[in-house]
């Protein structure tokens, strides 16, 4: 069979027909698909600016769908997701993002700082902090060591945090002294409570290592002491107090009065709270100098009516909370009036004892060292209300 040469030369303008023209088609279908995913993204964007966000998603879903391989829509459309509370659809896109093998070291850093974030906001901690784990010596190092730091306060896992804490520390990202005292403080706590006071105590001599400056290890020391029958120590501890975190000592008036009591020391710790009062009146140690100059009242002269000490902390500044205890023990004219008159008074008095978080404002009667209602360390100041 010969072969024919003019099938050849028929033929290779037909093939370079047909190939242009498929080039052409798939090049219109791209155009067309380039055209399609910028107008649905753009869209999806304008949505999100007038705040729709549900037909903001929808824009964004078809923008994925006519382009997938496109990792910014991803991150678009997961943000949206976890921003309406959709926290196992933004897993879902970002874990999809992870499973991509085309996915740059930068972009697989972003997506799995945003499934940790999705964790986060659906409150599961432990798989939170997993992911967070992943991001040690990456970009978001810095702000996923917070994050874990964040979720072993609220979880009260102390020796973990301490370890984060150190890390933190180590790295220039903070003084995270005063924070690791205050973890040992609370694991002495525990001990406290378990009945092993001499563990408790070791941890707050660790406390006060780590920071000297902090008040809480030094009243928990005094307390300890005090409990164990030792004033002498426990007036000590107190004394360095006053020295090192002098801002503190309201906090700890009522412990002065009692070891004052139970050493038979009325005097001398008369002597050092009247001083304290006159370099910074506060209302906690008010209370304790009437209380011990009732017991002990030609211990400082001019302090044979203990109550007169209300009038003269109101000559100083007005205090409701001052007036309302001085009238207390007063008997008026028309004395069957004062029970009814007193009640509206302390009912009035009542909320100005209360402490106040510095950061969000929480109120509560007692004071806290972490802030139940913002999560803040050292933010509550140790004045009331009314002296704030």
């Amino acid at each position: 069979m010969e072969f024919d040469l003019a099938w050849i030369l028929l033929g290779l303008p037909l093939a370079f027909i047909l190939g242009w023209g498929a080039s052409r088609l798939d090049l219109r279908q791209l155009r067309a698909q380039n055209r399609d995913a910028p107008k649905a993204y753009f869209k999806g964007l304008n949505f999100l600016l007038n705040e729709q966000q549900d037909k903001a998603i929808d824009a964004f879903i078809e923008a994925v769908q006519n382009d997938p391989d496109t990792s910014e829509l991803h991150f678009a459309l997961g943000n949206l997701f976890r921003r309406r509370g959709e926290y196992d659809r933004a897993v879902r896109v970002h874990e999809h993002l992870l499973s991509r093998g085309d996915l740059s070291g930068a972009d697989r850093d972003r997506a799995q700082h945003a499934l940790a974030l999705d964790f986060l906001k659906a409150g599961l901690l432990d798989r939170a902090e997993d992911a967070l784990a992943r991001l040690e010596g990456t970009a978001f190092e810095g702000e996923a060591r917070l994050a874990r730091l964040a979720i072993f306060e609220r979880s009260r896992d102390w020796p973990q945090a301490a370890s984060v804490a150190r890390r933190m520390h180590a790295a220039g990202q903070g003084d995270f002294s005063t924070r690791q005292a205050h973890y040992l403080c609370e694991q002495a706590q525990s001990q406290r409570a378990a009945g092993d006071n001499a563990g408790a105590v070791a941890l707050l001599e660790q406390a006060l290592a780590a920071a000297p400056q902090a008040a809480r290890a030094r009243l928990e020391l005094a307390r300890i002491a005090q409990q164990a029958g030792n004033s002498a120590e426990a007036l000590g501890t107190l004394r360095e107090l006053r020295a090192q975190a002098p801002a503190a000592l309201p906090l700890a008036a009522a412990l002065f009065a009692e070891i004052a009591r139970t050493s038979g020391r009325e005097a001398e710790v008369l002597e050092l709270l009247t001083g304290y009062y006159a370099e910074a009146p506060s209302l906690d140690v008010l209370d304790a100098i009437v209380a011990l100059s009732a017991s002990e009242p030609k211990a400082i002269p001019g302090t044979d009516d203990s109550r007169m000490w209300y009038l003269r902390h109101l000559e100083r500044e007005p205090s409701l909370v001052a007036a309302a205890k001085w009238l207390a023990g007063e008997r008026l004219e028309h004395e069957e009036f004062h029970p009814q008159i007193q009640a509206a008074l302390d009912t009035a008095a009542r909320p100005l004892t209360r402490y106040r978080c510095a950061a969000c404002g929480f109120e509560a009667r007692q004071h806290f060292w972490h802030c139940p209602g913002c999560q803040a360390w050292d933010s509550y100041p140790a004045k009331r209300v009314e002296e704030l």
